[in-house]
C-alpha cells in the first residue's frame, strides 16, 4: 500500500504508450502527468534526505505541501485539535526548524494569549552580560564516585531499542557523539547500535533488568560488571518509574522481538517481553540505596543514580531518610513529568497518572534541601522540555540539567504519526521494520540531532545572556513569572514554597511537607498515606 500510487503512476504509464503506439496518438496526452509523477516517485525512492518520502513516494509530497502553508492553518490545527496532544504546533515547528538549521526568526510577534492563565516568561535585564563562549556543563559525582562525568545541561532522554529502530539509535548517538552530550540508552539495554559511533551513554536499568539478568528476571551482578566496565557508558541509571506511565510494567510482545533485541535484552526468542511494575533486587528505601552502592562498585565507581516520575510524597521522603540513615547517596536524580511520552500507554496512565514535571521537580528540589542533601546530589528534569526557556525555566526550578525525548525523536524524523505500537512508523524512527527503517539515513539525521541540540544550546546562552547572567546555575525561581490567573501574575518563588536547608530536620514550617515527612520510613515504602 505504501507504494500504490507509485506502482500505478508506473503502471499508467506503461499503458498510455502501449496505447499511444497501438491505437492513437492522444494516449500520449496522459504522459504529461505520469511520467513526471513516475519521475519523481523513482527520485522519492533514491533519495537520503526524506524519509517519509522513502518510505511514501509521490503521496509524502501532500504532507509537504500543507508543511508549507502551516502559518496559515496552524489555528485551524489547533482549535480542532488536530495536531493532538503530544505537542503543539509552535513546539514542533521549533524543533524541525533547529534540526534543519533553518532561521527561526519570527515575524508578527507573539500569537499566544499572553492574558491567558499558564502564560509563563522570563525576566530579562536592563544590564544584559555577554553571550557565554562555552556550552554550559555540569558535572556529576559525589565523593564516593571515582569517575565523575561532565555532562551538557542538555541531552537525550531515555528511548529503548525494541522502541527505536536501530538507524534511530545510530542517528541520534552519532549527533550525540558531534554534541559532546549523552545518550540514555532506555531500559531495553545496551544494543550495538549505542555503542557503534562512540557517544556518551548513561545505561538505564530498569525493572526487567535487561543486559544484565537472569533467565528469571532477576539481577545478575556479574552482567551488570561486565557491561558497565565499556568506556562509552558514563552513568548509570536505575529506572524506578517514568512518567508516561508509572507503575505500569512494559510488554514488548513476541512478534516484534528479533533476535538482536533478545541478545540485547539478555531474553528468550518466542515470548513476551514483560516489564514487572516494580523493582525484585530491593522493596524498601534502604534496599535501594543499598542498590545504588552495589552498582557503583560494580562500575568501578561510575556516577549512579535514580529516574522516577514522583507518586506519593512521603514515599520520596523515606528515601530521603534512608540517605541519612545508610549515608549513602545516589550521584543523581531524574525527576520525570507525568506529561512525558511513550510508545504506548493505557490512556488513563499517560492521561492522568503521575504528577507533573513542575510539581514534581520542585517537591524533590525542596525535600533535598530540606534533608541539606542538596549541595551533594545533583537533579536532572524531563518531560517536554524543548526549547532554550523549557530549559532556563526547568534550571530555575531545581534541576541542574534537563533530558529530552520527543524533541530528538522529532529531530531523527518523527512526525508524531502516533504509529509507534503498531510497527508501522511511517518515517522509520519506532519500527522493527527493516524495510520501513532503511528509509531513515543515519548520516542526515545525526546532523540534525546535532543542529538541533547545537541551536538549542546556543539559543540558552543568548537567553541567560538578556537575563543578566553568566551561567544557567545562577538561574533562581524568582527569575521565572507565571501568570496563573488573569488578574494575577507571581514569580515561582511568590507562588510555590521553597524551603531552607535544614527545614525538614527541625521543625519544619511547612504543614504539607512536615505531614509528609512524619508519616515517611527508612524501612518501607508502605508509609500511612491518609
Amino acid at each position: 500500500m505504501r507504494y500504490l500510487v507509485y506502482i500505478l503512476t508506473i503502471v499508467l504509464t506503461l499503458i498510455c504508450l502501449i496505447l499511444g503506439l497501438t491505437v492513437s496518438h492522444h494516449f500520449y496526452w496522459p504522459l504529461l502527468i505520469s511520467i513526471p509523477l513516475a519521475l519523481l516517485g523513482s527520485w522519492d525512492l533514491v533519495q537520503t534526505r526524506h524519509s517519509i518520502t522513502r518510505n511514501y513516494p509521490i503521496m509524502a509530497h501532500l504532507r509537504f505541501f500543507f508543511e508549507s502553508i502551516r502559518p496559515e492553518i496552524r489555528q485551524y490545527f489547533v482549535e480542532s485539535n488536530i495536531d493532538g496532544r503530544p505537542f503543539n504546533n509552535d513546539a514542533r515547528s521549533l524543533i524541525y526548524e533547529r534540526a534543519k538549521n533553518i532561521d527561526g526568526l519570527k515575524p508578527f510577534g507573539t500569537e499566544l494569549d499572553v492574558y491567558g492563565e499558564e502564560y509563563e516568561w522570563l525576566n530579562h535585564s536592563l544590564a544584559p552580560r555577554p553571550k557565554s563562549k562555552d556550552l554550559f556543563r555540569v558535572t556529576v559525582g559525589g565523593p564516593d564516585c571515582k569517575q565523575p562525568y561532565s555532562c551538557s545541561v542538555f541531552n537525550i532522554s531515555a528511548m529503548s531499542f525494541g522502541a527505536l529502530s536501530p538507524n534511530a539509535l545510530l542517528s541520534l548517538n552519532a549527533g550525540a557523539k558531534k554534541g559532546n552530550f549523552y545518550h540514555c540508552t532506555g531500559e531495553g539495554g545496551v544494543s550495538p547500535y549505542h555503542l557503534k559511533n562512540g557517544g556518551d551513554l548513561v545505561w538505564q536499568i530498569g525493572t526487567g533488568y535487561f543486559g544484565c539478568r537472569n533467565n528469571d528476571g532477576t539481577f545478575n551482578p556479574d552482567l551488570f560488571q561486565e557491561q558497565a566496565s565499556q568506556p562509552a557508558i558514563k552513568m548509570i541509571e536505575i529506572k524506578i518509574s517514568q512518567g508516561a506511565k508509572p507503575g505500569h510494567g512494559g510488554v514488548l510482545p513476541a512478534s516484534k522481538i528479533t533476535a538482536e533485541i533478545a541478545a540485547t535484552r539478555k531474553i528468550l526468542m518466542g515470548e513476551d517481553c514483560i516489564s514487572p511494575p516494580g523493582h525484585t533486587t530491593f522493596n524498601t528505601p534502604i534496599g535501594l540505596c543499598e542498590f545504588i552502592a552495589q552498582l557503583r562498585e560494580l562500575s568501578g565507581g561510575k556516577p549512579v543514580g535514580f529516574k522516577l516520575c514522583l507518586g506519593h510524597p512521603s514515599e520520596f521522603l523515606s528515601i530521603c531518610k534512608a540517605m541519612l540513615q545508610t549515608g549513602i547517596l545516589p550521584d543523581f536524580i531524574t525527576v520525570d513529568g507525568g506529561e512525558g511520552g511513550t510508545g504506548a500507554a493505557p490512556l488513563e496512565f499517560s492521561d492522568n497518572m503521575g504528577m507533573p514535571l513542575k510539581t514534581g521537580l520542585i517537591f524533590v528540589h525542596n525535600a533535598l534541601v530540606g534533608c541539606n542533601l542538596r549541595d551533594k546530589i545533583k537533579v536532572a528534569a524531563a518531560g517536554k522540555v524543548s526549547s532554550a526557556f523549557t530549559l532556563a525555566r526547568t534550571l530555575a526550578i531545581g534541576a541542574d540539567w534537563c533530558n529530552a525525548a520527543r524533541g530528538f525523536m522529532m529531530a531523527v524524523g518523527c512526525i508524531q504519526a502516533q504509529e509507534c505500537h503498531t510497527n508501522k512508523c511511517p518515517v522509520g524512527v519506532a519500527t522493527q521494520d527493516p524495510r520501513r527503517q532503511q528509509a531513515l539515513n543515519v548520516e542526515d539525521k545525526s546532523e540534525r540531532t546535532f543542529n538541533f541540540h547545537h541551536n538549542t544550546m546556543n539559543a540558552l546562552t543568548e537567553v541567560i545572556a538578556a537575563a543578566g547572567l553568566d551561567h544557567p546555575d545562577q538561574l533562581r525561581p524568582w527569575h521565572i513569572y507565571l501568570r496563573s490567573k488573569r488578574t494575577e501574575v507571581l514569580s515561582y518563588h511568590e507562588a510555590f514554597d521553597f524551603l531552607k536547608p535544614g527545614d525538614l530536620l527541625g521543625d519544619c514550617p511547612y504543614p504539607v511537607y512536615k505531614k509528609s515527612w512524619d508519616r515517611a520510613s527508612a524501612d518501607s515504602f508502605q508509609t500511612d498515606k491518609s
